[in-house]
C-alpha cells in the first residue's frame, strides 16, 4: 500500500491569505473550526484539532511554500514523523493549493487522504467563501 498521496484544491483567497492563516493560532482556528496552537517560524511547534495533530516547521518560503514534520495520536510511537508540504499557487483571485503527504504510517494514508478533504479543505472553502 502506498504511504504518501498529494491533493489538489482551489481556494478562493490570495495565497498570502491563506499563507498567514496556515501559520497562526487564529488563523489556524478559523480555517479548520477547531483548536489549534501555531508557532508559524521555522522549528515552531504547532498543534491542531484539539491536539490530536502536531509537528513542526521545518522550511517556509513566504506566501508559497510550507513543510512540516506532522503526526497524529495514531502514529505508533516508534513511527517517524510524516511530511507534509503545501504548495501555493496564485491565480488572480483564488489559490491552487497542493498538498504532498508522504513518510505516512503503514495502513493510514486513505484516512489522513479524506481526513485533509473533510476536515481542511471543506472548511477552508466554507471559510474563504
Amino acid at each position: 500500500m502506498k504511504n504518501e498521496f498529494v491533493l489538489t484544491v482551489t481556494i478562493n483567497a490570495k495565497a498570502e491569505t491563506i499563507y498567514k492563516a496556515w501559520l497562526s493560532t487564529e488563523g489556524h482556528k478559523a480555517i479548520t473550526g477547531s483548536p489549534a496552537k501555531v508557532d508559524g517560524t521555522v522549528n515552531g511547534d504547532f498543534t491542531a484539532w484539539d491536539g490530536y495533530i502536531w509537528g513542526m516547521f521545518l522550511e517556509l518560503e513566504p506566501n508559497r511554500r510550507i513543510l512540516q514534520a506532522w503526526r497524529t495520536a495514531e502514529f505508533p510511537s516508534e513511527a517517524e514523523d510524516s511530511i507534509v508540504e503545501i504548495l501555493l499557487e496564485e491565480n488572480h483571485t483564488s489559490t491552487k493549493l497542493t498538498l504532498k503527504h508522504w513518510n505516512i504510517p503503514e495502513g493510514q494514508a486513505e484516512g489522513y487522504k479524506s481526513g485533509w478533504e473533510d476536515f481542511y479543505f471543506k472548511p477552508m472553502k466554507k471559510h474563504f467563501g
